[in-house]
């Protein structure tokens, strides 16, 4: 649960009053979502925000219980910065950044939220700034053609002066 807020709508009657639910899933290994969702009480809110969220699962690469590269992600006024951290370090968050980095699974990173204090925006901008996450390429040493490229090349002296 990251927020719950009532909402109005301003009809020609007077007021009709709804409950908006912002909602994170995730399964601690690498996967979360965020669902949003309006109904006519809390409870009925949160189950719609719940099954959205169900259906926007993401991936996220974690190496070594952290982020493979720093990031930095604007969404309209929400800006955040995440980093890797090294192991033991612990989740540096704060905010609906922290329920999301927690439920994703990362264990070690470092988070600034530098824009807006909405939760929402927020939410989205660090579901974002996770899902634009590049997974890591392997290093890789010479191949055979490249090795057998290197030692064959015949060699050639410097004259010198």
């Amino acid at each position: 649960m990251l927020d719950i807020a009532r909402v109005t709508r301003v009809m020609a009657g007077g007021k009709r009053m709804r409950f908006r639910a912002c909602v994170a899933i995730g399964n601690k290994k690498g996967r979360v979502a965020m669902g949003l969702a309006k109904g006519a009480d809390v409870t009925g809110a949160v189950t719609k925000a719940v099954n959205q969220a169900k259906k926007e699962f993401i991936d996220i690469p974690i190496t070594n219980e952290t982020i493979p590269h720093a990031i930095y992600q604007k969404l309209g006024a929400a800006k955040i910065l995440l980093k890797p951290a090294k192991k033991g370090r612990g989740i540096i968050a704060g905010g609906v950044v922290r329920i999301i980095l927690e439920l994703s699974g990362v264990k070690n990173v470092v988070s600034k939220i530098l824009g807006t204090g909405n939760k929402v925006n927020n939410a989205k901008c660090a579901i974002e700034a996770l899902k634009n996450l590049k997974k890591p390429e392997p290093k890789r040493g010479k191949t055979e053609k490249e090795k057998t490229v290197l030692t064959t090349m015949p060699e050639v002296e410097a004259k010198g002066k």
